[in-house]
């Protein structure tokens, strides 16, 4: 495909925004419906560096409640948490009762970024994919829900936004340490993934690949594929009126604020 028709192919912004907007009353449809039914909802978000996680799952939360859907990013661990069960930083972070929790990345760390950068040992590497399916399982049959999203990008898309995160003042903050090394070890982050798929990709906790060189596409496609996995329905809302200001205890309130400081009107 040239790059011409690959242009003519990308979703148009006010069609991406319509669709976005239906999408994510959906999701607030689905946050009353978790509250209501104290369901428990564990996704998580993987994939290759500059794949997208950050941008899918912002146009998954921005309308609605965060005390609802709580998107956990973990630092790199502690001295102290170095020398815990693996699972054990994450597991605290899982959802109560009428709560979704989004992980941008995860657990998986240590079948990604941890063996190839070589922060943990092969044996640490082997028996976390031995370990990982039993451990979802028991979360699984514990009545949690639990979805995984690997994000996938091409080589050349990959280049493209890592060069535009170098230029741009805006982007520069979205260069972690580990991106260019990311780029150089291209296959091995391949060999990686193929691995953890082959090892995790279980019924009770299947892997679902999303295609990201087209971000908008890709955001629209995922959020579309999480709510056709949570049964839910619209529940009825109650008709809220607005009251009256009672004037009970009137004064001028704004006058009260004269002499204030206010910050400067640039705009």
């Amino acid at each position: 495909m040239s790059q011409k028709d690959s242009d003519k192919s990308k979703l148009k912004r006010k069609e991406y925004e319509r669709e976005l907007r239906k999408l994510q009353a959906e999701l607030c449809h689905l946050q009353a419906w978790v509250k209501e039914k104290g369901l428990r909802i564990i996704v998580v978000f993987e994939g290759r560096d500059g794949a997208g996680k950050g941008g899918t799952i912002r146009a998954i939360t921005e309308r609605v409640s965060p005390r609802v859907f709580r998107v956990v990013a973990l630092p790199a661990p502690s001295d102290r948490e170095k020398t815990q069960m693996f699972m054990q930083r994450y597991v605290q972070h899982f959802p109560a009762a009428g709560e979704i929790v989004i992980f941008d990345r995860s657990w998986y760390n240590r079948a990604g970024v941890e063996y190839v950068m070589g922060f943990c040992s092969k044996e640490d590497h082997r028996r976390f994919l031995d370990l990982c399916p039993i451990v979802e399982r028991y979360v699984v049959d514990g009545g949690m829900t639990l979805v995984k999203y690997w994000l996938e990008v091409s080589n050349e898309e990959q280049e493209r936004r890592f060069e535009a995160r170098l230029e741009d003042p805006l982007r520069q903050w979205k260069l972690s340490p580990m991106d260019l090394p990311s780029r150089e070890k291209w296959y091995e982050y391949s060999r990686a993934r193929d691995m953890m798929l082959e090892k995790t990709d279980t019924k009770h906790a299947p892997w679902h690949i999303v295609r990201s060189d087209d971000k908008k596409r890709a955001r629209l496609n995922c959020i579309s594929h999480l709510l056709s996995l949570i049964p839910y329905k619209k529940l009825p809302r109650e008709k809220v009126k607005l009251p009256g200001r009672s004037k009970k205890h009137k004064y001028d309130d704004q006058a009260s604020l004269k002499g204030r400081r206010f910050i400067p009107a640039k705009y």
